[in-house]
């Protein structure tokens, strides 16, 4: 097992990172170049008499223009800190990060506690730094026997996932008994803004909502990385109605087409039938199927498939689209698994019977995803172009990856039918769901390699400050 962990995490993190002896990349940031210049690309000439601006700062370490930076930082920085036209090391824009106050545990106000679970407490909280509020994901590091292996892979993968559609890692705060992953805070999950309407919501809303899960799973599909746990939970809601994908603790980073996982992912209901019949062996496509059963839940405001157990599950699913045959799904009769459940000779029902509030296009895009053979699911992107999706116009496919949707005034929510207040929108008694921030699992490790997973933490952490913005 400890060999499988090894190489699990020699997927997670960049092998040809060259590390220095105290954990940090001996490369310079990528701000750095041979040619000597200014943020802004211009030569700076009268390098002594010039002061530092907060405008300067800003660009040289990529911060937000609404952060506060402590009193006296920038005269202390015109005094010791190199010229601003240097390149700047990675080790050197980490020490300043960390004076201003990144990395550090008494930047976060911790407010309402939302939710525990075995290794990891999540908290509602307040960044002294911008004044925002943040989701704080603290892991217990004292366990003997286990490591935060999920966090690991979470934090290699969301600091190089930057879209309006993924949720952002701010911060990462390590001390000698925890690990905190600081996250923006969004006010809900899918699965309460459902139960908030009544699990009643209008048809163009669903419409929204889906296409910001495509938009951000064709980001992730383009970039080989799998969700593998899509479920209503893991999708964030803002009062604005911008969706994010979040909890990415069982994603994974998949570089070659036949590489084989594990069939212990996604949420039963959400997962496709191929891994429920133990196929260890997918791509992209496994996420697709999990699009579809939530496409649905959204329409017709329950759960597709809510099976109990493997095989309950997989009845469910051979009751409603037939039970498959070498037609639909070539190589289904030799798969052991399938032939010792013996399932009855299902027929396939009309899926307008069970989501009558779903138009012609809306019935064929669903049954695009639910396809049981999964090379022949629709894929993100191309479903993101079907004409379902026609009334949201086509300004919506030219939007750079990290602006919302919600920046066009053709895109905009409606109420919904069920909505349980009088206006809508509407922020009051929106209350966050921990699952979305609480990892689902852990493996154990032994103390030397918890050890060695620490080390690899504050590699990365190294790195997501370099590439984010807080």
């Amino acid at each position: 097992e400890s060999e499988n962990i090894e190489r699990e995490e020699k997927n997670i993190v960049h092998e040809n990172l060259k590390m220095g002896s105290d954990g940090e990349s001996d490369q310079a940031s990528g701000t750095s170049s041979d040619e000597v210049q200014s943020p802004t690309g211009v030569c700076l000439r009268n390098r002594v008499h010039r002061r530092i601006s907060m405008e300067d700062l800003n660009k040289r370490l990529s911060l937000p223009a609404d952060i506060r930076i402590p009193d006296g930082y920038l005269e202390k920085l015109q005094l010791t800190s190199p010229p601003f036209d240097q390149p700047l090391s990675r080790r050197s824009r980490r020490a300043s990060l960390s004076e201003i106050g990144f990395g550090k545990l008494e930047t976060y106000i911790k407010l309402d506690k939302l939710g525990e679970g075995t290794y990891a407490t999540v908290f509602k909280g307040r960044s002294k730094l911008t004044d925002n509020l943040v989701a704080l994901k603290e892991i217990r590091l004292e366990h003997e026997e286990g490591a935060p292996c999920t966090a690991i892979r979470e934090v290699s993968l969301l600091k190089d996932l930057k879209h309006a559609n993924i949720v952002t890692l701010h911060d990462i705060v390590h001390t000698d008994k925890s690990l905190t992953l600081v996250f923006e805070y969004l006010d809900k999950d899918l699965k309460q803004y459902m139960d908030d309407c009544g699990n009643i919501m209008s048809m163009h809303n669903v419409k929204i909502f889906l296409f910001q899960i495509l938009r951000g799973l064709s980001y992730c599909h383009k970039r080989k990385v799998l969700h593998r746990d899509l479920k209503p939970q893991n999708l964030l809601i803002n009062e604005r109605g911008e969706l994010k994908l979040a909890d990415f603790g069982l994603a994974r980073a998949k570089s070659v087409p036949t590489k084989t996982y594990s069939n212990e992912v996604v949420t039963l209901w959400y997962r496709p039938p191929d891994v429920l019949l133990g196929s260890s062996e997918y791509s992209t496509q496994i996420d697709m199927w999990g699009v579809g059963c939530i496409f649905y839940e959204m329409a017709a405001g329950r759960p597709l498939f809510p099976g109990s157990t493997v095989e309950d599950e997989l009845h469910l699913i051979f009751r409603l689209l037939g039970t498959p045959t070498e037609e639909n799904w070539p190589g289904i009769s030799s798969i052991e698994e399938f032939k010792s459940y013996n399932f009855p000779r299902y027929k396939p029902q009309p899926i307008i019977n069970h989501a009558p509030r779903l138009d012609g296009e809306g019935i064929e895009l669903l049954l695009t995803f639910l396809r049981y053979e999964s090379k022949k699911r629709i894929s993100a992107d191309e479903a993101m172009k079907h004409s379902y999706f026609r009334q949201l116009g086509m300004r919506v496919h030219t939007l750079p990856e990290g602006v919302s949707i919600f920046t066009l005034k053709e895109v905009q929510l409606q109420r919904d039918p069920g909505y349980r207040n009088s206006s809508y929108p509407e922020s009051g008694g929106w209350n966050m769901h921990p699952n979305s921030y609480t990892p689902q699992l852990f493996r154990p490790l032994n103390n030397n390699k918890q050890k060695q997973t620490l080390s690899f933490i504050m590699t990365l952490w190294s790195q997501l400050l370099v590439s984010r913005h807080l």
